[in-house]
């Protein structure tokens, strides 16, 4: 399975955010006001989620800040096809199944030293998480994750998928969105080796439009690689609808065009 743009290198400095107009019950983010609860009438499937052991891996200089999981992070976002989506617990086991993900997913193999340019690309993704997880605001930032529907003991990975969702106001994106201020950026969807083409990704963009509803933004947008059929099918059938591509100049300087696909979440569509 094809995967989103996860630009981790820039993430371990800080992702340039900005923070205005927090949302919550019955105020104001984007310039609309919620009502309160912020769903606007969307139901959402709620689930318990058993606590997850610590991980016995070598530990790193890093401070985990809560290793239990708040009421909000057992909130399941979507059930279906035999996986559940949610929050990602701030628990230090699960931030680094989450980092080994997104690292196999984007890392590019090097013909030597392969195995500590990895391990090196894997701390650079933890790092930019924990940065993100502890400066963000929860109505401007989630990592959500996907893990099987049933609990089993088969594997000590629990973890298949994740992606990001991070709150956006780029002038170059909003000149596409008809009046908003601000959008749902969508990145680093990735999924597990062994668990590719079994609906994971489908799931964890229907939670996109679950956490967006909640939240109270009226767009979801993402990018792609204009030659990545896959990917592009995939967030297509998710309805997401290309607006834009990046100028052919982009290829001069050795990077891939790209595409800006956005969507209006639906879930009764």
């Amino acid at each position: 399975m094809a995967h989103m743009l996860p630009c981790y290198f820039h993430i371990s400095k800080g992702p340039n955010l900005e923070f205005p107009n927090t949302c919550s019950h019955g105020r104001k983010i984007g310039g609309r006001k919620l009502a309160p609860g912020g769903s606007r009438g969307c139901v959402v499937q709620r689930c318990t989620v058993s606590s997850t052991p610590t991980s016995s891996v070598a530990k790193e200089p890093l401070l985990f800040e809560n290793n239990t999981r708040s009421d909000e992070d057992k909130e399941c976002l979507v059930n279906e096809f035999g996986w559940k989506v949610r929050k990602l617990a701030r628990d230090e086991h699960e931030m680094r199944e989450v980092s080994q993900i997104q690292a196999e997913a984007f890392h590019t193999p090097m013909a030597i030293f392969d195995d500590f340019f990895f391990q090196f690309f894997k701390a650079e993704v933890l790092a930019g998480l924990l940065y993100k997880l502890r400066n963000s605001p929860p109505d401007r930032y989630a990592c959500l994750v996907a893990e099987p529907a049933v609990d089993s003991s088969e594997s000590e990975s629990k973890l298949v998928g994740v992606v990001d969702a991070t709150a956006v106001r780029d002038e170059d994106v909003l000149q596409y969105l008809n009046g908003a201020e601000e959008y749902l950026y969508i990145s680093g969807i990735a999924v597990s080796k062994s668990f590719r083409r079994q609906k994971i990704g489908s799931v964890l963009l229907k939670a996109c439009d679950v956490l967006s509803i909640s939240l109270g933004f009226e767009y979801l947008v993402l990018r792609a690689y204009e030659d990545d059929i896959g990917a592009r099918r995939l967030y297509t059938n998710a309805g997401y609808k290309v607006i834009s591509t990046d100028p052919h100049w982009v290829t001069l300087i050795g990077r891939k065009r790209r595409v800006l696909m956005i969507k209006q979440p639906n879930l009764l569509a």
